[in-house]
């Protein structure tokens, strides 16, 4: 079945910013809103940015849903940003309606918590989507992370290369690009958006766990038969791990390396996919061409 992929925007088309989980603060946005109108756009702010809510989320569920769906059905709307990520996209996505939305898909972009919204549409509707930096990374100016964002909205094919790594495991392969937060593909196993990795190269990233906590959603991605049958395997950046009071006995890479290293899949590590600042758009759903070698690593759209 061939994927859905939103149209690419063109100069004057509307993007539209909401948070769908965690609070964010309105100036918090403001330079990627004064970025997204100097590259061409006209852009939408939700209520959700900078709500006057009293807790972590962004408004209420209703709120949230409410302001989503609206965005996802206004003809008008060719994209949809979001601000932030968090927690929170896992409350309100049985509520949402794609009947329109599958009609006339749009790009929907973020990382994190956003990862489930990507799951939903790949597994539940066959659409395209794009990870990629949300609101705040737009303060750390217009990187190469940013740039890859607004190149790929306009439907610029991707080509990233990055330097080998001793754990690397060598081949080439393409498939579909799958994946996202490690925490959030794991939280989507037994659910209408449980990620399908059979034959495709999927990309993972974390920030914040403890190790012991990533060996285990390692084990459960492994146990559900998730890495069998991989193409491929992009392991990006696990960013602020933190161990126990008595040492896990292992650090990250070799966690990884261990949960990896039996099956003949290419496999690359570190690459620019994570919570920080290096931070690379994927298109979901899109064929890609993974190539491990002994220098360097490549990533490329096809």
């Amino acid at each position: 079945m061939s994927i859905h992929i939103p149209a690419y925007l063109k100069k004057g088309d509307t993007i539209a910013i909401t948070c769908p989980a965690g609070f964010m603060a309105l100036e918090k946005a403001q330079t990627c809103i004064e970025t997204l109108q100097r590259w061409g756009y006209t852009v939408i702010v939700g209520k959700t940015l900078g709500s006057n809510s009293q807790n972590y989320f962004s408004g209420t569920d209703e709120e949230r849903c409410d302001e989503l769906q609206a965005m996802m059905d206004d003809g008008s709307v060719k994209a949809i940003l979001f601000g932030r990520g968090g927690y929170g996209c896992s409350r309100i996505v049985d509520k949402l309606n794609f009947k329109k939305f599958k009609k006339y898909p749009k790009w929907l972009i973020g990382f994190s918590d956003i990862t489930v919204f990507h799951c939903e549409l790949l597994a539940k509707h066959n659409i395209a989507s794009l990870h990629a930096p949300m609101a705040a990374a737009f303060n750390e100016g217009e990187n190469e992370y940013i740039l890859s964002l607004k190149q790929a909205l306009t439907g610029k094919k991707a080509h990233y290369k990055t330097a080998a790594h001793m754990y690397n495991q060598s081949g080439a392969a393409s498939g579909r690009l799958v994946g996202g937060n490690l925490a959030l593909l794991t939280h989507m196993i037994g659910t209408s958006g449980e990620p399908d990795t059979k034959g495709k190269i999927l990309f993972i990233e974390d920030i914040g766990e403890y190790l012991y906590n990533v060996d285990r959603m390692l084990y459960q991605l492994k146990r559900s038969g998730k890495l069998k049958k991989l193409a491929g395997l992009v392991i990006g950046g696990f960013t602020d791990m933190k161990d126990t009071e008595r040492p896990f006995g292992k650090n990250m890479h070799e966690i990884l390396k261990e949960m990896v290293v039996e099956y003949d899949y290419p496999v690359c590590f570190d690459f620019p996919v994570s919570h920080d600042t290096p931070n690379v758009a994927l298109k979901i759903g899109v064929e890609y061409k993974l190539t491990v070698a002994g220098k360097t690593v490549s990533l490329k759209e096809l």
